[in-house]
């Protein structure tokens, strides 16, 4: 099978390499600079000067580039050359309105598309540590599964065209949005008088430290139940107030905190004292106008296939 690859950057260049080891994979691989592709032709791949010129060589194409306008550009080459059912793989961090824009052009040519974005970083692109979220059809999935179990180890299809890009953004949002509030708890830490380390080798004790970090939502969020209360919202509120207070006390800004202080005061004023802590999550749900509510069972399973701990009291 020819397979090409268009972007060889940091990620891109491994995650390339790894593929032309892939059993019955003739890689033809493009990318804005020339020497950035040098390894690799040096390793056996075919240089393609345009991603016209790839896309004419290839039944199977990724894109792993900067941004929207980027993958549009690209897309658009590759959807005037490509044959007849070949897919496009866009593994790029891209807009959801972009690749489902770039789905509905390739359908009109016969051609398919999946958004595949990965996580796992450079070393995970090195190491085929990666994950990708997949959005698109079941049969173009399975399809090219063999391909990104050649790049990575967990090839997940998260649902149609743009699930997988929903699912990136999420989780990076998620990670920059507890880095900023991990910076506020051990600035209060630290002022506080208490070593960073010894402040890090503490919490990893407890059961947030203990936990991976989305297991905390299976128990009451994810399920809808927050009766019979695992930890009760008005104890929780007690000990979040103790720590904004410690935070004025030696002179540490706590936006984050304090955001999350008015949650749970708003939570406690609708009466929601005696149920589970994390009742004030659903705030956010009610001005987003969303309704969740997944089957246990369901949970239990993805949960287990991982070898995840159940969730714990606080």
């Amino acid at each position: 099978m020819r397979v090409g690859f268009i972007g060889l950057g940091t990620m891109g260049a491994s995650m390339a390499a790894n593929l032309a080891k892939a059993d019955g994979v003739e890689l033809v691989v493009h990318d804005m600079r020339r020497e950035a592709a040098a390894a690799l032709v040096e390793g056996g791949a075919r240089w393609a000067e345009t991603p016209r010129e790839l896309g004419a060589a290839c039944t199977v194409v990724f894109t792993s580039l900067p941004g929207p306008q980027e993958v549009q550009a690209v897309g658009a080459e590759l959807i005037d050359t490509m044959p007849r059912d070949g897919v496009i793989i866009d593994i790029s961090t891209n807009a959801v309105s972009a690749v489902r824009a770039l789905h509905a052009a390739a359908a009109e040519r016969g051609l398919h598309v999946l958004d595949a974005p990965i996580s796992g970083g450079p070393r995970g692109a090195v190491t085929r540590k990666l994950a990708f979220f997949v959005g698109g059809e079941q049969a173009i999935f399975e399809r090219v599964r063999p391909l990104l179990d050649a790049m990575g180890d967990r090839a997940i299809l998260v649902g149609t065209i743009g699930a997988g890009s929903i699912a990136k953004l999420a989780h990076n949002l998620s990670g920059y949005a507890l880095n900023a509030v991990m910076a506020e708890v051990f600035a209060m830490g630290a002022k506080a008088g208490l070593e960073p380390l010894a402040l890090y080798a503490a919490i990893r004790q407890g059961v947030h430290g203990r936990r991976r970090t989305y297991d905390g939502v299976t128990e009451q969020f994810l399920p809808n139940s927050y009766d019979p209360p695992a930890f009760q919202l008005r104890l929780a509120h007690k000990d979040v107030s103790l720590a904004c207070a410690l935070g004025r006390e030696v002179g540490v800004p706590m936006r984050f905190a304090a955001l999350t202080l008015e949650e749970m005061t708003e939570a406690l004023n609708r009466g929601w004292g005696q149920r589970d802590s994390r009742s004030a999550m659903l705030l956010e749900l009610e001005r987003a106008g969303v309704q969740i509510e997944v089957d246990r069972t369901a949970l239990q399973a993805v949960m287990e296939a991982d070898g995840a701990e159940p969730a714990a009291k606080p």
